[in-house]
This record gives C-alpha cells, structure tokens and sequence, in this order.
C-alpha cells in the first residue's frame, strides 16, 4: 500500500511541480553552475543508490554528513532550498524509482561507519530510506548515530498510513529544521 501510495505521489508530485524545479534549476544555473547534486548514499539493504537533490552547497565542497559541514559553503540560494526543503524535491525521482520511500530514515553516507553500525544492528536498512521521518520532524540529525537509529527504529515499528501521512504534513508544515550543518 505505501509503495503504490510512494509511487502515486512522486508522479504526481513531479508532474505537478516542474515548473517550480525548472525555475530551480535555472536560479542554481547561475548560482553554483551546476544545480542539480548526486551523492551514492546507502539504501536499503545497505545498497548503494544515487541521491538526487538541488545543490545548496559550493561545488569545492568535501563529502561529508551536513552536520560536519561549514555553513560557509552553503550558498545564499541554497539557505533558501534548505529552509524551505525545496532542495529535497528531486529526491521524488528516487521515490519513483523505487529506491526511496517518501517516509523513511533518511539515507546516510557509506563513510558514516558509526551509523551504518548502529542502525545495522536494529535492522534499520530492511525498509526503504525517505525523504523525511520521525528524526527529522523531531530535529534529531546524523550527529547523534545511537539516538538517530533508535528513533528510526520506532518509526519503522510504529509506522501506519496515518502516521506516514503525518510526517509527511508535519515536514511541509515546518516540523524539523532540516539537516544540521555546523557554525563555523
């Protein structure tokens, strides 16, 4: 039920939203040069996948979980994706493909060894990575490996189609801050 409910959405979502990512796309043509970011993240079953989203950092900018990140790299266009969580919508391209959900933990890093470790061990990589979650409408990141992925486990467990539809609205409504990125 929730795969066709993914599959529904991301169409539909696209369809209805391509106006809004080509304007995106043109803003981050002259922004960083190159708008669109894809980074091999760990999926489900810890396999790898490519993960579509807007760029909101410089293009120099090293491959690291957000929260190890500065915020000097993010651009003054990319503060807005961010804040408005605009920069997660290509990311309905992987939930179309199959290779995310939209209510999931979201995907981490191959180099996030403590994480992958912690949620290896609660069975976290048998569902489908999301775009959003409980973790993060409750504002918990990927600096806190233990806590990110007993709470993911509690989603996983607890997860109904009104819970997966309450995520949803609590992230487009403005629950959670989005990734961590440190103040340097």
């Amino acid at each position: 039920m929730i795969r066709l409910i993914d599959f529904l959405a991301a169409l539909f979502g696209l369809l209805f939203l391509w106006p809004i990512l080509l304007i995106v796309i043109i803003i981050g043509l002259f922004d960083t040069g190159s708008p669109i970011f894809v980074q091999t993240r760990v999926g489900k079953h810890k396999k790898p996948f490519n993960l579509v989203k807007f760029r909101t950092m410089t293009k120099d900018t090293v491959s690291v979980a957000s929260h190890l990140a500065s915020n000097a790299s993010i651009t003054r266009f990319g503060v807005f994706l961010r804040k408005t969580k605009i920069d997660e919508l290509p990311q309905l391209i992987n939930v179309l493909k199959g290779e995310m959900s939209l209510v999931g933990p979201r995907p981490n890093l191959y180099n996030q060894e403590e994480l992958i470790a912690e949620r290896d061990v609660l069975g976290v990589y048998d569902v489908l990575p999301g775009i959003t979650g409980l973790a993060q409408v409750q504002n918990i990141d990927m600096s806190t490996p233990k806590l990110l992925a007993q709470t993911d486990k509690q989603m996983i467990e607890t997860l109904t189609v009104s819970r997966y539809f309450q995520y949803i609205l609590m992230t487009v409504t403005g629950s959670g801050s989005g990734d961590a990125v440190k103040r340097k």
